[in-house]
């Protein structure tokens, strides 16, 4: 299980340490929670680890909460915010929220409050990985297939529905032409026609994406998951895989695990 990030910035000792007990006692094993008692100290942190739920304190020394929002967003770091604060004016809510905070939070804060909004940050950075890998594992041309799938034939529509359905299988054109009841070579030029794409091709792209999905998603191993989607050899997969992706399997999970989680 890969584990996440959650930041905890505060120029008061007492309230960042009472923050921190709190979520380590909700914590179950998914989160490390971190301490920082200023915005550089966060930008610090930043650099050498991905800030997955961030809990910032809006007034503090040298750099306020908002100002280290700003400066995180114009290095391309993107995290789940909930400000915390002392204070109830409107202008620094307005501005937070105009900074993609989710919550905003009163001091004292309560430990189910606290939780509460935790919990809430939770739902919407597993939203955001979840787009994340969608982005990361989509491949365009199989996307404008799909997109073109209402509009094609029957037996086409329904040729595609069975190859991604049986990717760990055996499929052969003859098999598919078969399945919907057309001549093989009718078929060969029928499904070019209306997917854009050759039939080798899209079962080819259609089985690396679905592998792609399961490199980012499972921690299964590069082998099984070539068996997964029907490559009787790593070895084999491997090659394809990088023919498309221009890297390794193993690769491209380390970099998508770094960038989306």
């Amino acid at each position: 299980m890969i584990t996440k990030n959650i930041v905890i910035v505060d120029d008061e000792p007492r309230t960042r340490q009472g923050l921190q007990r709190t979520l380590e006692s909700w914590n179950n094993g998914e989160f490390t929670i971190l301490t920082a008692e200023s915005g550089e100290e966060v930008m610090e942190i930043a650099e050498e680890r991905k800030i997955h739920i961030l809990l910032s304190d809006i007034r503090m020394p040298e750099m306020t909460g908002l100002q280290l929002l700003k400066n995180l967003k114009e290095k391309g770091i993107s995290s789940v915010v909930i400000v915390i604060s002392a204070y109830s004016e409107f202008e620094y809510a307005q501005e937070a929220l105009r900074l993609g905070v989710v919550n905003y939070l009163l001091k004292p804060i309560g430990k189910k409050k606290l939780i509460e909004a935790v919990d809430e940050a939770v739902k919407v950075m597993e939203k955001q990985v979840r787009a994340g890998m969608i982005e990361r594992v989509v491949d365009k041309r199989i996307a404008d297939t799909n997109n073109k799938i209402d509009s094609t034939k029957d037996p086409i529509r329904k040729a595609i529905a069975y190859i991604d359905q049986h990717l760990k299988e055996e499929l052969t054109l003859k098999d598919i032409a078969a399945h919907v009841h057309l001549n093989p070579s009718y078929f060969s030029v029928l499904f070019k026609e209306q997917a854009n794409l050759n039939f080798s091709e899209y079962i080819t792209r259609r089985r690396i994406q679905r592998a792609k999905e399961l490199v980012i998603s499972t921690n299964l191993p590069i082998n099984e998951i070539a068996e997964e989607v029907g490559y009787k050899t790593s070895k084999y997969f491997i090659k394809i895989f990088k023919e498309i992706e221009g890297i390794t399997p193993s690769i491209y999970r380390k970099t998508s695990n770094d960038s989306v989680f």
